[in-house]
């Protein structure tokens, strides 16, 4: 789960930064293209993402566009609640929006639901791709290839196809028990 919390975090950096650096290129007129993020916002895209995670389990027989307006409801609550602690804890929310488009008490701003539907959108075909990554990251390590090719650990076998999800479990769980077997210098 940490490790998808920090690739999730990371993400989030990634496209708030895109999204500021272009919308302050286009309607800023800034030839910089400036973007602004805060060291806050990994912690609450991470967690975040992990409560989608969630969500989508529970969502799975619905339709992807459906999933997604959940997942915009999901991102608007912790957008509303993260900023209203930090706004407690700090004596400001980071982003302040009280001036700024449809605000509900300059912690959200609904004018952005289009937005956020989007990355709803979005956050299913990257989460499969996080998850193909560490997987195949997972595949790669020294422990992992060396354990395999000893026989101390077998690749997972399936005869017909498997979901990502699966997929990725069982490369941990490989993963896992390669570290097992396979002496330690420091031990």
């Amino acid at each position: 789960m940490l490790p998808r919390f920090l690739l999730y975090g990371c993400t989030g950096w990634v496209m708030e930064v895109c999204f500021t650096g272009m919308g302050a290129a286009l309607f800023d007129r800034d030839r910089n293209a400036t973007a602004t993020t805060y060291l806050w916002m990994h912690p609450i895209y991470g967690a975040t993402a992990l409560g989608m995670e969630l969500l989508h389990d529970r969502l799975r027989f619905l339709p992807r566009p459906v999933r997604a307006l959940a997942y915009t409801a999901v991102i608007f609550g912790a957008e509303f609640t993260t900023g209203w602690l930090l706004r407690k804890a700090l004596g400001r929310c980071p982003w302040d929006y009280e001036k700024r488009g449809w605000s509900v008490k300059g912690l959200i701003r609904l004018d952005y639901a289009p937005f956020w539907y989007a990355a709803g959108l979005l956050f299913e075909p990257v989460r499969e791709a996080l998850l193909r990554i560490t997987s195949e990251a997972l595949r790669q390590t020294p422990e992992y290839r060396h354990a395999v090719e000893t026989g101390a650990v077998a690749e997972p076998f399936h005869l017909g196809p498997v979901s990502i999800e699966q997929e990725a479990g069982e490369a941990a769980d490989t993963f896992l028990l390669a570290e097992e077997t396979e002496p330690h210098p420091l031990h």
